[in-house]
């Protein structure tokens, strides 16, 4: 049983009790002082060490459950979960996204090569059938676990290293290369993992996989940069807010 790292209560504040609790709790999950797989006193006892009503505290945990946080397992109790990745749908990578939500992610560069271009990606990235273009495939993961399987196809001019790539997002390299991001085509889907997904993402075989295929284009409206991703539905969604005319 894990304990809430004991913080102070401030009952003059115009923040409510119940959000004060659960930032607290929160904290301690980013910041590893409650592991995955931890789990939280119950309600009564936090209530009871914080001088908090059963109803306030009630408000707090469920909240961190709605975020994804936190989990109530029958015969368990209320557990630490590995948290989803959530990711605004906005032209931005899935690398910068991490980094700005206060996490560390961390790549490996699988495959790095020159390629003719299959048809398909002349398409979309304006080339003609059989240009050079660069491959690459990476893994990325958060927290030490797998997040996401990386293809990506860039047109022949752009050089990257193994290095660059390993160190830094895509987009970071792009932008490093001068490049200004305007626009891109985006596609999101689902599927089941194919074998190496499966066992590269350290998922089961045949699991949900959600899916995305992005076009990027540059403020010339020149192609840069075309993505076809997998990504852990177990751990990751997309998120996007709808604005009614």
């Amino acid at each position: 049983m894990a304990d809430v790292p004991t913080f102070d209560i401030d009952r003059s504040s115009p923040t409510p009790l119940w959000f004060q609790l659960s930032h607290a709790i929160e904290s301690a999950i980013s910041e590893g002082r409650l592991p995955t797989g931890s789990r939280l006193e119950n309600e009564l006892s936090l209530a009871e060490r914080y001088g908090l009503s059963r109803p306030t505290v009630r408000r707090a945990v469920q909240e961190l459950v709605d975020k994804g946080l936190l989990v109530r397992k029958r015969g368990v109790g209320t557990q630490v979960i590995q948290p989803h990745v959530r990711r605004s749908v906005e032209l931005t990578s899935l690398y910068d996204d991490l980094a700005r939500g206060g996490e560390k992610p961390t790549t490996e560069v699988l495959s790095l090569q020159r390629v003719p271009a299959p048809a398909d990606v002349a398409e979309e990235l304006d080339l003609a059938p059989g240009e050079e273009v660069v491959a690459l495939r990476r893994l990325r993961r958060t927290r030490g676990e797998p997040l996401a399987l990386l293809t990506n196809y860039l047109p022949g001019r752009f050089e990257p290293t193994l290095e660059e790539l390993t160190e830094r997002g895509l987009y970071q390299y792009l932008r490093g290369q001068g490049v200004h991001l305007r626009v891109a085509h985006q596609r999101i889907g689902a599927r089941l993992a194919r074998a190496d997904e499966a066992r590269l993402l350290e998922e089961p075989p045949r699991s949900a996989l959600l899916t995305m295929q992005r076009t990027a284009f540059d403020d010339k409206g020149a192609a840069v940069e075309h993505g076809r991703h997998v990504y852990r539905a177990s751990r990751y969604d997309f998120e996007t807010t709808l604005v009614g005319r």
